[in-house]
């Protein structure tokens, strides 16, 4: 495989996982508006926990990306530090859709 065809398929990649990741977001907004008029079951509860952890780790990882020379610290970081990433750049996806 090239660099190119290798960069494509990371970008790709990176694209379905930052879809998946504004998904669940959207879901954990709507589970919080239909909080404020009735109960949530305990899935539902669930889900925005693990909605705000994962946006709670998100903001270190951009505050690291946004410092001088970030970029490159950045990958030692979650090297070093793989529970910095949200949930959804940690699991593998299966496949790739082209």
């Amino acid at each position: 495989m090239t660099s190119l065809e290798e960069i494509k398929t990371l970008l790709h990649r990176n694209k379905l996982r930052l879809d998946l990741e504004l998904r669940q977001s959207k879901e954990a907004v709507s589970l919080i508006k239909k909080a404020t008029h009735s109960n949530l079951s305990e899935e539902e509860k669930e889900k925005i926990r693990v909605q705000l952890l994962d946006i709670c780790k998100a903001i270190p990882a951009l505050a690291v990306f946004l410092l001088p020379g970030g970029a490159l610290l950045l990958p030692l970081l979650i090297k070093l530090i793989p529970d910095i990433l949200p949930s959804a750049f940690q699991d593998d996806i299966p496949k790739d859709k082209k």
